[in-house]
């Protein structure tokens, strides 16, 4: 679906600049991975992300809960540039996404060209609901295409990549296989192979269970268990309750496009504050 252009976001709608490197601030702690600073979407008058403020440390795995329609799926899209924040600010590794760090003279944001976008967004893995897998090309084919056509990397330099990563989701042996001819654990785990073939330093996943039959699920749920073990950080959006128990560093609530609470999971789990978070674990639990 097209939406209208929402104009850039301003300095005072953004939040203040992170501290200059060797300042007092940033001496005192090293700076979180990513950085959410007031950011607003809307489309019209819907307001769907409401001055959401997240830090996400390095090697940290945050679980995003909440009912339908919260703005969990936007607050990644926003993180990822396939959506932009009607205002507020996203930062990787203290680099302002999509956006130059100063502000043009009447006080507006500058776009960064198209290509710069590109290379930001080429750092992020994204897993999504379904599994955008190409029907023709094999799940070996699907898994090297981007670093090929992104990276411009050898075919050879990525297939031996892409055997790798195959081995690593448990589908060795599936190589040669198309899409159709998988499950859709197993499709989702090529699709997690395809994401991680980029190199990314963030890995984001968008409900990756969601479309899968239940007993699908632990597979696909034991892959991301084995990349939090292997330090990747990661932001999942999903209603596996025992996986975030397990595995987050950190959850946070959201509803109503806004982040209600946030911390670990025994703080958000079992010992939730609000009404409104308790209603929703009675629902899901």
């Amino acid at each position: 679906m097209t939406h209208a252009a929402t104009p850039a976001p301003t300095p005072d709608s953004a939040a203040t600049p992170a501290s200059a490197p060797g300042s007092d601030a940033a001496a005192g702690a090293a700076a979180p991975l990513i950085e959410l600073e007031g950011v607003h979407k809307a489309f019209g008058d819907l307001h769907v992300l409401k001055d959401c403020d997240l830090s996400v440390a390095a090697g940290e795995v945050t679980v995003l809960i909440g009912p339908s329609g919260s703005g969990k799926s936007t607050l990644l899209r926003c993180i990822n540039q396939l959506e932009e924040p009607t205002a507020g600010r996203v930062r990787i590794a203290g680099v302002t996404q999509g956006y130059a760090e100063k502000p043009l003279a009447d006080g507006r944001w500058q776009k960064l060209p198209s290509a710069q976008i590109a290379h930001q967004r080429s750092r992020i893995g994204m897993v999504f609901q379904r599994f955008h897998l190409f029907p023709h090309m094999t799940a070996l084919q699907n898994i090297m295409e981007a670093p090929i056509q992104v990276l411009g990397r050898s075919a050879a330099e990525a297939e031996k990549s892409a055997l790798s990563l195959l081995e690593r989701v448990g589908l060795a042996d599936r190589a040669d296989h198309y899409p159709s001819e998988l499950s859709g654990g197993q499709q989702q785990r090529v699709a997690i192979a395809r994401a991680l073939a980029m190199d990314p330093e963030l890995m984001l996943f968008d409900e990756p269970t969601s479309a899968l039959d239940p007993e699908l699920v632990a597979e696909v749920l034991a892959v991301l268990k084995e990349l939090a073990e292997g330090g990747m950080t990661m932001i999942v959006v999903t209603h596996e309750m025992g996986f975030a128990r397990e595995v987050a560093d950190q959850v946070v609530f959201m509803d109503d496009g806004m982040i209600l609470e946030q911390g670990t999971p025994d703080q958000l789990i079992e010992q939730p504050r609000s009404e409104r978070l308790k209603g929703f674990l009675a629902s899901v639990l």
